[in-house]
C-alpha cells in the first residue's frame, strides 16, 4: 500500500455537458457538492445515483474530505459527472488495485466515461432526424 497523500487532489468527472470537479484532501469524510453537504444535494433518485462509490466502498471515504463543484447539463447528467468525479478520486486517491477493479466490475462507465454525445443538426430539417412535412403529396 502506498504512503498516504497528504496534498489536495483534484480530479474531474464529465457526462454530457456536465462537469464535476471534485478536490480531495484528508479529513474527516465529508462530502460536499456544491458547498451543501452530500447528504442534501438534490434528491434522493440523483443523490443516491451521485453516491454509488461512497455506497460500494464506504471505509475507502471515511479519511478524506472530497469538495465536488458541478456546473452545466440536468439533474441526470450533473448527478452522473459526481459519480465519476468520486470514483476517480478515491482511486486516485488510495492508488489501489481492488477498488478500481469493484468499479469496473460495477459499471464501466464509473471511471471511463460515457462516451455518446448529441447527434447533430442535418439539412433539410428541423433537428437531428425530424424533417419539414410536405402537405402535397
Amino acid at each position: 500500500m502506498p504512503a498516504p497523500r497528504k496534498m489536495p487532489l483534484i480530479i474531474t468527472g464529465s457526462v454530457k455537458t456536465s462537469v464535476a470537479r471534485a478536490v480531495v484532501k484528508p479529513g474527516s469524510g465529508r462530502i460536499t457538492i456544491n458547498g451543501f453537504p452530500a447528504e442534501n444535494w438534490l434528491y434522493n433518485p440523483y443523490r443516491m445515483l451521485a453516491l454509488t462509490p461512497v455506497t460500494l466502498a464506504p471505509e475507502q471515504f471515511k479519511d478524506v474530505d472530497i469538495e465536488i463543484n458541478v456546473k452545466g447539463g440536468g439533474h441526470a447528467s450533473q448527478a452522473r459527472a459526481v459519480m465519476q468525479a468520486l470514483a476517480r478520486a478515491i482511486t486516485s486517491w488510495t492508488r489501489s488495485a481492488s477498488i478500481r477493479n469493484l468499479f469496473k466490475e460495477f459499471d464501466r462507465h464509473l471511471l471511463s466515461g460515457d462516451p455518446r454525445r448529441k447527434e447533430p443538426k442535418k439539412f433539410g430539417g428541423i433537428g437531428a432526424r425530424r424533417r419539414f412535412q410536405k402537405s402535397y403529396r
